[in-house]
Order: structure tokens, then C-alpha cells, then sequence
């Protein structure tokens, strides 16, 4: 540590229910060497029916080198509810870190300068302690075998499905940076035990680098609150659910969704396919409404194209990525200072998020070249999902997707075509996409195999959408041109 530095102020948050035999014999150890670095220890009382309040403040009173604050709920608020009123805690006394320790025993506080030494360092916002890291160890620590297994084959799911290589995800030895606490809305989490699964679900959402340490297995005498099968069945669950958010499904309430809307690499996708579309041309004038952060504009720039964007947001990195950036709500219709005529204007997944999209439509007559197009790709509310949802009454708006909570408007093929041809535009080309099979992969490692599984499924959806592109199209991709205007017979 840089001598001019401040030391960091370093909290242990004792999580204890019914403790009373054990709450002491764990204080008690807490290294000697250590104690002086310790800003505070809470002890959370979770309303227990024995006298571990008692015992919390007898030994506050009796330990004067360990600055202890006891606090009885006056409700049992939980597991997860009692590390939030900890955090909380953290948070207001703007410590730098805080270690979750129980107060039964089962995890040693002879490590507790090894669970911090990493956040203290500046590598990492979380230390998980981990009873997997030595092989045999947590056997050999008295973990039953029913235990092990079902440890082992929940881990084996969770990193799947999260994208991480975890040795464990149930440990409850752990160390925050509170800074990283800040950035969690782990309020929404569970007041169960599932909390920590979910907690770690955040982490990696948020980027937070996770560092495990091993640590020893011991089982005791101490009774056991955690029901196994309603445990197992939460936090798998959570894991789906979070797996889920990261191919766009659900809302996500538990994780954060990026702003920026996330380029489609895929030949086949939209994005694909209008890349496509725009390279058999040379040199264009394109203006990209609803550019976000500019990928896709970028995309376009490297096949020799000029673009200039059009957003409501100026997100990170787009004025490096198009030529020209125009801020602007695309609701209140065209920005006044464009720098058209364009040859081509690109409304890539953005005429489902204007409440009235006939008005854009209209005005792009103003800016296009002459011979101009315009390009447009727009969700195809006809999908079976989407009807599926609706016939089973379970209508809700998802992260991604045709049913992107940020759409306010729903096209199927016939109501977009009436919705061009109503604003002087006849289609030129129209093409289907089938399912974004490569969502598969968000959140997971690696990609989707074009073999096996995936491959057959991924060509008979395509097969599929040649036969009822109505019906199992996602998107629909235009090429509009505008019409001349129809003359009227004396």
C-alpha cells in the first residue's frame, strides 16, 4: 500500500440465527494480527429464539480490541435479508470492504486476511470462498456425500448457464468490495438462501471480476435451515431465468440491460443480410435512424459507404463510428439539419419503437436521392411465439425480441406493407429471417454448433419460414421505393 494512502476500512458482517453455543468460540477466532485492521464487526441477530443477542453483547463488552455493533431484528428477516441489512450497513458507513461470516462455525475466520487480501490489492470486487479448490477436501471436512453431489452437479449447471468456471457457487464465505455493493441492486434479491446465488448472477452482470481462495470444509453440530429441493429448485430457477435475460427473454429484473442495441453477426440475421444487401452497392449516402452505438454504421463505413447517424441518445463510441452524428428523438420525426440527399436511409429494427411511424415514413421522401431506397427491417408480431404467448395468456414483454418492452407498435407482413403503401412506397424486396438461433449462445461460452441439435433445427426453421414465412418468420426486411404519385382522371 502506498504509505499516503488511507488504510481501508474493512467491516465483518456475522450473519447469525440461533448461535448461541457457537457465536463466541468464532469471534474468539478472529486472528489476533488482524483485529487492528477491522473497522467495525456487525452482528446481525436474525431474531433468534435462543439467547445469541445475549451472548453477542456479552462478549462485545468483554473483547474491547474488536469494535463489535450488535443488532437484534425485531423480525427474522431472513439469510438474504439479513447480508442486506449488513450491506446496507456498509454502504452507510462507507467501508471499503465487507466479509460475510456466519456465526455457526462452519467457516474459518483464521482466513479472513486471505478473503481480503485480493480486494485489498485491487484485484478483484469479490472473493469467494471456495471448498472445491482441494481436490477431496470437502469430503474429507465431513461434507455428506448427498451434499458433495448435489454441489457439484448444481455448480456444473450454473456455470453453464452463466458463462463462468466457478469451483463453487454455494459457499457462504465471501468478500465484497462495497463499492462493487453499490452497483448491485441486490435489494431485489431474495431474503432466502438463494440470495447468494443470485448476488453472484449480478456480479457477473456487472463485470465485477470474481477471485475464489480455498477454504476448509468443516460440519459441526450446527443445525442446518436451508431446505435442499426448494434450494435446488430456486437458484436453478435464477440461473435459467438469468440465462434467459441474456438471449433476451424476460425482462431481467435481477441483471441490467445494456442501451445499446447489440449488432447481429450472423449471415442470416437482419443486420446480416442488409450488410448484404448494402455491398453489392458502391459508395452510398446512407442515413441510419436509430444507430445506437454505431456498429452496425461501422459495418457500412468498411464497404466504402458514407453514413450519418440519427439517435436519441449519444451512446459510447458512436461519433467514432459514423461520419456524422445527428442527436435527435426520431418520434418528433426528421431532424431538421440532415445532411442529405440520401441513397439509401436504413431503418434497421426501429419503426416498432415510434409511436407513430407513419410520419417517418413519410418524411423520408424529403431526404432520399433520386432512384434513393429505403432499407427496413421490423419484427414480425405473426410469429408462433408471440401468438403463442398471446392464446396462452401469458402476453409480457421480454429483454429482446419481437416483444422487446421497448416496441410500441407490432407489424405483422400485411400491416407493414399497408403502412408503406400508405406513405408512398411500393416494396422492391422482401426477405424473412428465422429464429435467432445465436441468442443460444449470450451468457453461455462458446457458439451455437452448425452441426448435431442445433444445425437440424436451425434448417428445418428455415425450411419452415420458406413454407409460412407468416407464420414463422421473425423478421420481415424490406427494400421500399418510393412510388410516383398517381394522377388523378379528369
Amino acid at each position: 500500500m502506498n504509505p499516503s494512502e488511507a488504510p481501508k476500512r474493512i467491516g465483518i458482517l456475522v450473519v447469525a440465527y440461533n448461535a448461541a453455543t457457537t457465536l463466541a468460540a468464532v469471534l474468539d477466532r478472529i486472528p489476533e494480527d488482524f483485529r487492528p485492521s477491522i473497522t467495525t464487526v456487525l452482528v446481525g441477530d436474525d431474531h433468534s429464539q435462543d439467547q445469541t443477542h445475549l451472548v453477542a453483547v456479552g462478549y462485545q463488552s468483554l473483547a474491547p480490541d474488536l469494535p463489535i455493533q450488535v443488532t437484534r431484528h425485531e423480525r427474522n428477516l431472513g439469510y438474504g435479508g439479513n447480508q442486506k441489512w449488513g450491506y446496507r450497513t456498509a454502504i452507510e458507513q462507507d467501508l471499503d470492504v465487507i466479509v460475510l461470516l456466519h456465526g455457526d462455525g462452519q467457516y474459518a475466520p483464521e482466513l479472513l486476511p486471505d478473503m481480503v487480501a485480493p480486494l485489498l490489492a485491487g484485484e478483484a470486487d469479490a472473493v469467494m470462498g471456495s471448498r472445491m479448490m482441494v481436490p477431496g477436501g470437502a469430503r474429507r471436512g465431513g461434507m455428506p456425500l448427498y451434499k458433495y453431489v448435489g454441489n457439484r452437479i448444481l455448480t456444473t449447471v450454473e456455470n453453464a448457464l452463466a458463462g463462468v468456471e466457478l469451483s463453487e457457487w454455494h459457499s457462504g464465505y465471501r468478500a465484497y468490495s462495497v463499492e462493487a455493493l453499490r452497483q448491485l441492486p441486490f435489494e431485489r434479491n431474495s431474503d432466502g438462501f438463494d440470495f447468494d446465488t443470485q448476488i453472484i448472477l449480478q456480479l457477473i452482470e456487472t463485470g465485477q471480476r470474481i477471485v475464489e481462495i480455498p477454504i476448509p470444509t468443516y460440519y459441526g453440530d450446527e443445525i442446518s435451515h436451508v431446505n435442499g429441493l426448494k434450494y435446488a429448485k430456486d437458484i436453478t430457477q435464477h440461473v435459467l431465468r438469468y440465462r434467459a435475460h441474456k438471449m433476451g427473454f424476460g425482462t431481467g429484473e435481477l441483471a441490467f440491460a445494456s442501451q445499446a442495441y447489440e449488432e447481429k453477426h450472423a449471415e442470416d440475421s437482419s443486420h446480416g443480410i442488409l450488410l448484404g444487401w448494402m455491398g453489392r452497392r458502391t459508395g452510398a449516402r446512407v442515413l441510419d435512424l436509430g444507430c445506437s452505438d454505431g456498429r452496425l454504421a461501422q459495418r457500412l463505413r468498411e464497404l466504402g459507404h458514407h453514413v450519418t447517424g440519427v439517435d436519441v441518445e449519444a451512446l459510447e463510441g458512436v461519433k467514432e463510428r459514423v461520419d456524422r452524428f445527428v442527436q435527435a428523438d426520431l418520434d418528433d420525426g426528421l431532424p431538421p439539419d440532415l445532411d442529405g440527399p440520401y441513397d439509401v436511409v436504413l431503418a434497421a429494427d426501429v419503426l416498432e419503437h415510434l409511436r407513430r411511424p407513419e410520419v417517418l415514413l413519410g418524411q423520408l421522401h424529403d431526404v432520399l436521392a433520386p432512384g434513393g431506397t429505403v432499407l427496413a427491417s421490423v419484427p414480425n408480431f405473426g410469429h408462433w411465439y408471440p401468438r403463442a404467448r398471446v392464446a396462452l395468456g401469458r402476453f409480457d414483454y421480454d429483454r429482446r425480441g419481437i416483444l422487446d418492452a421497448g416496441h410500441v407498435r407490432f407489424f405483422t407482413r400485411r400491416s407493414f406493407e399497408r403502412l408503406a403503401a400508405s406513405q408512398g412506397f411500393a416494396v422492391a424486396r422482401r426477405e424473412a429471417t428465422g429464429l435467432p438461433l445465436e441468442v443460444a449462445a449470450r451468457g453461455g461460452s462458446g457458439s451455437v454448433p452448425a452441426s448435431g441439435a442445433a444445425g437440424w433445427l436451425a434448417r428445418l426453421d428455415r425450411a419452415a419460414v420458406g413454407l409460412r414465412p407468416e407464420l414463422f418468420g421473425y423478421q420481415f426486411l424490406y427494400e421500399l421505393r418510393p412510388e410516383p404519385p398517381r394522377r388523378v382522371r379528369s
